[in-house]
C-alpha cells in the first residue's frame, strides 16, 4: 500500500477545493500583472497628462485616468507589486518573530511565558489600525515604516497561536520520550515542536496576507503609507475621494483590486485550513 505524505495529501485536498483554486487564480493573476507591469501599457505610473484628466475608460486608457491625467490601469498594475510586496514582507516578519516568541513562551513556560504573554496582551489591547498609526507616527510616514508597523501589530497574533499549539504538544508522549532519551531542547524544538506546529502557522500566514494588504491600504489612505507618486492602492483611493461623483472609476478600480486580492488570499487560507484539518478529510 502506497504511503502518501501529509503535504501531498494536502495538495490533493486543495485541488478538489474549487474556491481555493479560484483564490490561487486571482492571486496568480495579480502576481503576473505586477511582474509585467512595465510592459503592459506605454505609460509610466507617474506620467501626467492634464489635458486628459478624469477621462472615462476608453481604448487609450483602459480604466480611465485620474485627476492628474495618469493612467489608472498602469498605476493599478504597478500598485499590485507594492501591495503584494508589503503583504509578503510584513507577514514574513510577523511570522518569524511571532513563531519564535510563541515557541519560547509555550515550551519553557513559567516567567518567560508570563512575560511574553503580557507583552502580547498589551499589543492586542490596542485596535490594530490605531497601533499601526502610532508606530508610523513615531517612525515617520513611508512605505517601509508602514511595513514595519504592520509586521509589529501582527506578531502577537502568530505568537499566541503558536504558543497554544506548543503548550498542547509539549505534554505529548513523543515529546516526553525525546526528553527521556536526553535529547536537548533545541533539537526537540527544531525536529518535533516546529514541524508539528506548521499547519496553523501556514493557514494564519495565508490569511494574514489579506489582512496586511488591507492595513497597508488603510495607512496609505490616511497618508501614512506610500508617498506620492508611488501608486499604492490605498493612496489611490485617498486621491480619488473628491471625485467619487464626477469620476467614480478612479475610486472603483483600486477598491475592486484590493477586494479581489484580499478575497483571493482568504479563499486560499480557507482551503488550506480545510485541507490541513483531519476532521475535514474523508
Amino acid at each position: 500500500m502506497e504511503v502518501i505524505s501529509p503535504w501531498k495529501d494536502t495538495l490533493k485536498q486543495l485541488r478538489k477545493n474549487r474556491l481555493a483554486i479560484a483564490g490561487f487564480i486571482i492571486i496568480a493573476f495579480f502576481i503576473v500583472v505586477g511582474l509585467v507591469a512595465p510592459f503592459l501599457t506605454p505609460y509610466t505610473f507617474s506620467e501626467q497628462d492634464p489635458v486628459n484628466r478624469l477621462q472615462s475608460p476608453n481604448m487609450d486608457h483602459w480604466l480611465g485616468t485620474d485627476h492628474l491625467g495618469r493612467d489608472i490601469f498602469t498605476r493599478i498594475a504597478h500598485g499590485a507589486r507594492i501591495s503584494l510586496m508589503v503583504g509578503f514582507f510584513a507577514v514574513t516578519g510577523a511570522l518569524l518573530f511571532g513563531t519564535l516568541f510563541g515557541i519560547i513562551a509555550g515550551y519553557y513556560g513559567r516567567w518567560i511565558d508570563m512575560l511574553i504573554s503580557r507583552i502580547f496582551d498589551i499589543l492586542l489591547a490596542f485596535p490594530s489600525i490605531l497601533l499601526a498609526i502610532a508606530v508610523v507616527a513615531i517612525l515617520g510616514a513611508s512605505l517601509q515604516n508602514a511595513l514595519i508597523a504592520i509586521a509589529i501589530i501582527n506578531i502577537p497574533i502568530f505568537g499566541r497561536l503558536v504558543r497554544s499549539k506548543v503548550i498542547s504538544l509539549r505534554e505529548e508522549e513523543f515529546i516526553l520520550a525525546a526528553k527521556a532519551q536526553g535529547m536537548k531542547s533545541g533539537r526537540i524544538l527544531r525536529h518535533h515542536i516546529l514541524p508539528n506546529s506548521l499547519a496553523p502557522i501556514i493557514v494564519q500566514g495565508t490569511l494574514g496576507f489579506g489582512t496586511a494588504i488591507l492595513e497597508a491600504a488603510a495607512l496609505g489612505f490616511l497618508g501614512l503609507g506610500a508617498q506620492p507618486p508611488t501608486p499604492e492602492w490605498g493612496k489611490m483611493l485617498a486621491d480619488s475621494r473628491d471625485f467619487i461623483q464626477l469620476a467614480p472609476w478612479t475610486l472603483i478600480f483600486p477598491g475592486v483590486s484590493i477586494m479581489l486580492v484580499v478575497l483571493g488570499f482568504n479563499l486560499i487560507g480557507d482551503g488550506l485550513r480545510d485541507a490541513l484539518d483531519p476532521k475535514m478529510k474523508n
